[in-house]
């Protein structure tokens, strides 16, 4: 077993923590899970974030990979709740900023990063109802390093500058424009 440990190093072994890793908030999350009521809602918003942060205390990439599957499946389950009162959005939107930090401080590998990246880039573009539209605020904390931060910058200044084009068949909106400007 310890020639396994050392063999796995520190990202294999969280990867495969991760693939055992049962999270509790992530059977409650499903698709139109809570319906048209707000309050359920943001406590369950409230739970989730309480348990990744309880695990980033002891295996901060488990907790990142935790964060991600949330704010992948945070919109989806929140679509068809009642936010006429802002307490869903308010609940989000703190719990975007508190995974963000839980994502960028966690010490994954650029193989790891790269494809939380990609489940939140993808997460963020299918976001309907804009409940997590503020990630991409966070996002060059969320990229890791400068390096990577510039690589997603340079892939999406050209759509930025198409979308702010005074030629009005280009211009538009593109949900990217905030991450590529931090």
């Amino acid at each position: 077993m310890a020639g396994a440990v050392a063999m796995l190093g520190s990202w294999g072994l969280s990867m495969a923590m991760a693939e055992k890793h049962r999270w509790a908030f992530a059977s409650r999350f499903r698709r139109g899970a809570f319906g048209w009521r707000s309050q359920p809602a943001v406590q369950r918003v409230r739970e989730a974030v309480s348990e990744v942060k309880k695990v980033a205390r002891k295996d901060p990439v488990l907790a990142g990979e935790g964060a991600v599957l949330f704010l992948e499946k945070v919109s989806p389950a929140l679509e068809r709740v009642d936010s006429s009162s802002g307490a869903v959005g308010r609940a989000v939107n703190r719990a975007v900023e508190e995974l963000a930090r839980v994502i960028a401080s966690a010490p994954a590998d650029a193989m790891t990063r790269d494809r939380w990246l990609a489940r939140l880039w993808q997460a963020h573009a299918d976001d309907r109802i804009p409940y997590i539209e503020v990630l991409a605020d966070y996002w060059g904390e969320l990229c890791g390093s400068r390096r990577a931060a510039s690589e997603w910058a340079d892939r999406l200044a050209g759509t930025v500058r198409a979308a702010w084009s005074p030629d009005a068949g280009q211009h538009g909106y593109f949900h990217g424009t905030s991450a590529c400007l931090t």
